[in-house]
């Protein structure tokens, strides 16, 4: 897995599939988004702009995608590029603990967006 970084204000992150791309495919697929206006430490930094987005496969869970629009988005996107390269499920990263408040937790928040259930929206 490598992920690609554009080094513009917010940056942009991604690895994996594109919603397209899982389209395309015809697999089942959920979505998860959260946005940075919600997360903490964004706001403190009055830096909020961007998302993340976290595509997972229907049936199993497995993150097939995560794209990232933030400051940082190119240090945030390790986590999931961690995920992707050991085949993990959205679960996973939304029952991982992350510091608060961290420009992380927003990853975990839209991991837990797969299935609705986001804490800080």
């Amino acid at each position: 897995m490598v992920p690609g970084v554009v080094y513009t204000h917010p940056e942009v992150a991604s690895v994996g599939k594109t919603e397209e791309q899982v389209k395309a495919t015809g697999v089942a697929y959920r979505v998860g988004k959260f946005p940075f206006m919600a997360n903490s430490r964004a706001k403190a930094i009055d830096d909020a702009e961007g998302i993340v987005k976290i595509l997972a496969e229907k049936e199993t869970d497995k993150i097939l995608g995560v794209h990232i629009m933030s400051p940082n988005a190119g240090e945030l996107i390790h986590e999931a590029v961690l995920a992707l390269q050991y085949g993990a499920s959205s679960e996973d990263i939304a029952r991982t603990c992350h510091a608060h408040p961290t420009m992380s937790e927003a990853v975990k928040e839209a991991a837990m967006a797969v299935y609705d259930k986001p804490i800080h929206i």
